[in-house]
């Protein structure tokens, strides 16, 4: 806890936290702070402009831009999010299990992540989607079964470097079960790369499923998702831009709100990297003393 102090004295990590929060609470609460239903077409309000109203105007098919974008925080972020949550579960028990048992059970565990990894992401994804189908649902298995492996060969190298520690070691010689060692002594230890490689994949995983549903393999209509939004508008892309704005503008926010807090977050939970970022800025402020000093000299 002391370590994750370094955040709040990070502005930068502060609003990316604001943002990530602000962006879950209206998913989850959407139905109450959408204005309008999102999937009501309204052919009367084709392409209307903003109003108050309609703060960010109306699409197509006269349908609120605004709500869409808010309820397409549902399939962009929060399931996103929650198929991030069963990769990293499933990565974390058989990077546990091989880090931690070894041997044959690390050999066998690992040559199937192998085999998972020798496959391109993308490529696996268009091949899931093809025998599924497209579809929100068929997206989120796609990125379980990409993700899990990278996540398993991750965390079961940064179980190994403590599993024969001494403490371990002692933990085992006076009779204490594996899942209480791997509870008490291990995960304490191997969350930080946990919690760091899972908040930089989520901004990767935002933009593949925007990717996907822009070229209609995602999410499908009348469904709202950013991507979809995007594909919809691209027709009036040089007539009515503001309709691209939109769904851009919050992929971007989301997208770099994700990335800052990883990076903040890796510099919190990692000393070595915090106390390298703290040398190169003692490095570059003494190199500004010294040209100040240089030039009063001269």
């Amino acid at each position: 806890m002391t370590r994750l102090k370094h955040l709040r004295n990070d502005p930068l990590a502060m609003i990316s936290i604001v943002i990530i929060l602000f962006t879950i609470i209206c998913g989850i609460f959407a139905p109450y702070i959408a204005p309008h239903d999102p999937e009501e077409v309204n052919m009367n309000l084709r392409y209307a402009p903003l109003s108050w109203e309609y703060l960010l105007g109306n699409d197509h098919l006269g349908r609120c831009i605004l709500s869409r974008i808010i309820y397409g925080i549902r399939p962009s972020v929060l399931w996103v999010l929650a198929a991030l949550v069963v990769s990293v579960l499933i990565g974390a028990v058989i990077g546990f299990t091989a880090g931690y048992f070894r041997g044959k059970a690390d050999t066998f565990l690992m040559r199937i992540c192998d085999i998972m990894l020798s496959f391109p992401g993308y490529v696996m994804a268009l091949a899931i989607i093809g025998v599924l189908g497209v579809g929100l649902e068929n997206i989120l298995i796609a990125f379980i079964t990409i993700k899990w492996a990278w996540f398993a060969r991750i965390i079961r190298t940064s179980v190994r470097q403590f599993a024969e520690a001494d403490y371990v070691r002692y933990a085992k010689t006076i009779g204490k079960g594996h899942i209480e060692i791997m509870v008490k002594h291990i995960i304490p230890v191997t969350f930080a790369d946990i919690a760091v490689i899972s908040s930089s994949s989520i901004s990767s995983m935002i933009l593949q499923i925007s990717g996907f549903s822009f070229l209609g393999l995602g999410v499908q209509a009348p469904t709202a998702e950013w991507g979809m939004m995007l594909n919809e508008a691209r027709e009036v892309m040089f007539t009515r831009p503001e309709l691209l704005l939109a769904p851009g503008v919050a992929i971007i926010l989301v997208v770099m709100a994700f990335n800052f807090f990883s990076d903040a977050l890796q510099i919190a939970l990692d000393p070595s990297t915090q106390e390298k970022k703290k040398n190169v800025k003692g490095n570059y402020l003494l190199k500004r003393r010294l040209n100040r000093h240089e030039s009063t000299q001269a």
